[in-house]
């Protein structure tokens, strides 16, 4: 199982490579001479986001504030800079976990590629598994770094395409049929 461990990086991002409604999302690590970039949903880099000031939020909370947990991203470690290039996809994520160190006061985050193995499995078969373990990016940061690499990954989120205001789905530039309007577009001529 290949392990891209990062001990700090030098730089943990989420970016979004195309335009919007056509996006693709990826996570992108950087140390040590050496780049990381992991391809996700949009899904998923906004529940890792949230999952992120969650998790924070609950130590902050438990330690009654003692606990070295910015409230904010502070603006020093903002990044808006653009994803390191070339953008090569070393894998897919399925599946992520976090996880809080408090004797090193970070914050764990692991992107584990997908695979197809849950797909594989038939109740009652014994599962003969020859398939290599999945790879898995490993990332170990400071509260601060968290918090600023939430709110970038959500400001990301955001930049796509404008919700409509009527079922909060993607408005694309060809037009949009609206649930709440019974598949009918906004504007059209009604019965």
């Amino acid at each position: 199982m290949p392990v891209f461990d990062y001990d700090p990086p030098d730089r943990f991002v989420a970016g979004a490579v195309g335009q919007p409604g056509a996006r693709t999302f990826f996570l992108q690590a950087r140390g040590r001479g050496r780049i990381t970039t992991v391809a996700l949903e949009k899904f998923q880099v906004a529940v890792l986001a949230d999952r992120l000031d969650e998790l924070l939020d609950e130590v902050l909370r438990r330690s009654g504030g003692r606990a070295p947990v910015p409230a904010m991203a502070p603006a020093d470690l903002t990044d808006e800079g653009p994803l390191d290039l070339p953008i090569d996809e070393d894998f897919r994520v399925g599946t992520m976990a976090l996880a809080w160190d408090p004797e090193t006061a970070q914050v764990i985050i692991e992107a584990q590629e997908a695979t197809d193995a849950d797909e594989d499995e038939v109740e009652d078969e014994p599962i003969v598994d020859d398939r290599p373990e999945p790879a898995v990016l490993r990332v170990r940061i400071s509260a601060a770094a968290a918090r600023a690499f939430s709110r970038r990954a959500l400001d990301i989120v955001a930049a796509g395409r404008p919700p409509c205001p009527l079922c909060g789905q993607p408005l694309d530039a060809e037009g949009h049929i609206c649930v709440r309007l019974n598949g009918h577009h906004p504007g059209g001529l009604s019965a």
